[in-house]
C-alpha cells in the first residue's frame, strides 16, 4: 500500500513552497533544514552567483551524494554476494 500524500509548506532560501508527496512531517522538516544549509554553504562559497545558479549547485551536489551513496550500496551488495571481504 502506498503511503499517504501530505501537503507541506516549506521555506527554501526566501520564499515558500507547498510540497506535496509521501512523507511525515518530520522527514519534510528535515529535508527543509539540511536544504537551507546547503544553500547558506553555498552563497557563502559562491555569494557572487545567481540564486538560479547556487540551487543548480546545491542540486548538482545532491545528486552526486546520492550516486556516491548508491555505488558504495552496489559495492557492499557485490561483497555479501562474493562472500566477503578475503
Amino acid at each position: 500500500m502506498s503511503e499517504e500524500k501530505r501537503r507541506f509548506k516549506a521555506v527554501i532560501g526566501d520564499k515558500t513552497y507547498t510540497i506535496i508527496g509521501p512523507g511525515s512531517e518530520q522527514h519534510f522538516i528535515t529535508v527543509t533544514k539540511l536544504l537551507n544549509e546547503r544553500l547558506a554553504q553555498v552563497k557563502t562559497l559562491a555569494p557572487d552567483l545567481s540564486a538560479e545558479e547556487q540551487a543548480i549547485l546545491v542540486a548538482f551536489n545532491s545528486v552526486s551524494d546520492q550516486v556516491k551513496l548508491l555505488a558504495a550500496q552496489q559495492d557492499d551488495h557485490e561483497q555479501e554476494d562474493s562472500g566477503g571481504p578475503c
